[in-house]
């Protein structure tokens, strides 16, 4: 388990795992990228009619007292389908849930199709144990052990951790807030909902338990000039400064809007998952007001730090990296929200159009410019 060479399991400890997705046992599914942010066990369990299987899960589960969504999660994952499944819903709950692996490919990835075993991650999805079931000094003993030996989130690196999140102040000024707050409340907002990839196809899914978020799109030529020339001269070579990356995009204009009145959030996502959004580099988040509670920004895989914009400014972070809006309080929060991207990202949109729903919009590859003559690819503008 100590060893940090590959073993028979394929695993190696410290090396990040493969990402995988899996019906859950009852209803919904699982992603295990959106699963970051706390120590999470992936027990294999193998076929549930073998009468170990009953066994070993039944003497993981004296541990269920260290499970919670903030801390430790469990998943157990069945090669088979159960005879019976309510043993497994009458455990699963928000920190635990069973996976449905029944052509075995997940097995097989972490080396549990000839032996199960019980693989533990850390917060940023990197393999710590490895632990199978003919482990010399017991499976659900050294399983419990390691779990209890296990940190708060906050203290997994054993050091406090700062997410690569670029706050700057002044990017838009409070005139231009005021407009786009003015803008919304006087036309109003849709149910944004969020992009899911259903056969292949992305589409806009609406689901209030992971958002809930009203936007309105910024269509004036007027206004988008406006926010076109505060991106380009005050966030742009700031994000080439910090990121080392020259955006000559910008898709979406939208003045969004998280209201306490009926409990606005988004939960844990990356931005760049789905096909219709792999062009996606970094978030931008600006804030336009100051007047509301929560609604902070929290990236799980470094831990439960929250960041917020100041009235005016922006928050800039990694489209691959995992995080959510933290439930607003008090008020409302209204925040300009858009993502950068450059010539290549462009390019992969517009070969993406083939794969987006029937019912999304279709890309123009001669939109969503920053400047009017973009500079080639490679070339860097003096910042």
């Amino acid at each position: 388990m100590k060893d940090n060479r590959r073993g028979a399991s394929g695993i190696v400890l410290g090396d990040p795992v493969p990402w995988f997705s899996a019906p859950l046992i009852g209803e919904g599914s699982f992603s295990l990228s959106v699963a970051a942010g706390r120590w999470i066990v992936l027990s294999f369990l193998g076929n549930p009619a073998h009468p170990r299987a009953e066994q070993e899960l039944t003497e993981l589960f004296r541990s269920v007292a260290l499970f919670h969504e903030d801390h430790i999660a469990f998943y157990g994952v069945l090669a088979a389908p159960p005879d019976d499944p309510t043993p497994y819903l009458k455990r699963s709950g928000v920190a635990t849930a069973f996976l449905a692996d029944y052509d075995g490919a997940i097995s097989r990835a972490f080396g549990a199709a000839d032996m199960q075993r019980t693989v533990v991650l850390d917060p940023m999805l990197r393999a710590v144990a490895d632990i199978p079931w003919d482990y010399a000094d017991g499976h659900a003993d050294t399983v419990r052990n390691v779990l209890q030996s296990l940190p708060a989130v906050d203290d997994a690196a054993g050091v406090p951790l700062t997410a690569p999140v670029l706050v700057l102040p002044r990017v838009f000024d409070f005139t231009l807030c005021d407009t786009l707050v003015r803008f919304y409340d006087q036309i109003g907002g849709k149910d944004s909902g969020f992009l899911f990839d259903v056969e292949g196809k992305t589409t806009k899914v609406v689901d209030y338990r992971l958002k809930r978020r009203n936007d309105l799109n910024v269509a004036h030529p007027q206004l988008r000039e406006a926010i076109r020339d505060q991106v380009v001269r005050r966030l742009a070579p700031a994000v080439e400064r910090f990121f080392q990356f020259r955006a000559t995009r910008m898709d979406r204009y939208i003045v969004a809007c998280y209201d306490s009145a009926v409990g606005g959030h988004f939960y844990r996502h990356r931005d760049n998952i789905n096909v219709g959004a792999q062009h996606r580099r970094f978030a931008v988040s600006i804030n336009l007001n100051k007047d509301f509670e929560g609604c902070d920004l929290v990236l799980p895989e470094f831990g439960r730090r929250t960041y917020r914009a100041p009235h005016g400014g922006a928050l800039v972070f990694s489209c691959g990296a995992l995080h959510q809006v933290t439930p607003v309080t008090r008020g409302r929060r209204y925040a300009f929200l858009a993502f950068l991207y450059g010539e290549a990202d462009a390019a992969l949109r517009e070969s993406n159009n083939a794969r987006m729903h029937q019912s999304a919009a279709r890309y123009a590859v001669e939109s969503d410019r920053l400047y009017a003559d973009p500079a080639p690819v490679g070339e860097r503008a003096a910042v």
